[in-house]
């Protein structure tokens, strides 16, 4: 079931977590936060010892989960098109590497 989020809600996680990224498919919206370094750590070794690799995916979807419709997570149909999501959520910036 869908839970209502207002953006007086969406500017709260904006100001706790910073990115806040929405994914909307059919009409149904979840919002996700950026992941730690932590969670991006535990997610691999979740993923490895379980040798599953939506483990990876999964584990961090739900570390990252704000709020919004819950069959996002709990129906295979949404959740393996959010997968995309993980790499929305875990993106980084690169720098310049020079050898001098």
């Amino acid at each position: 079931m869908a839970e209502q989020i207002t953006q007086a809600t969406i500017d709260g996680w904006k100001k706790e977590h910073g990115t806040v990224i929405s994914y909307t498919v059919d009409g149904k919206e979840g919002f996700f936060r950026k992941p730690t370094r932590q969670e991006i750590s535990y997610a691999s070794i979740a993923s490895n010892q379980m040798k599953d690799v939506m483990k990876y995916s999964e584990t961090l979807m739900n570390s990252c989960w704000l709020g919004g419709d819950r069959d996002i997570l709990d129906k295979d149909e949404y959740f393996i098109g959010a997968m995309g999501v993980i790499e929305a959520l875990a993106e980084v910036k690169t720098g310049e590497v020079k050898k001098l």
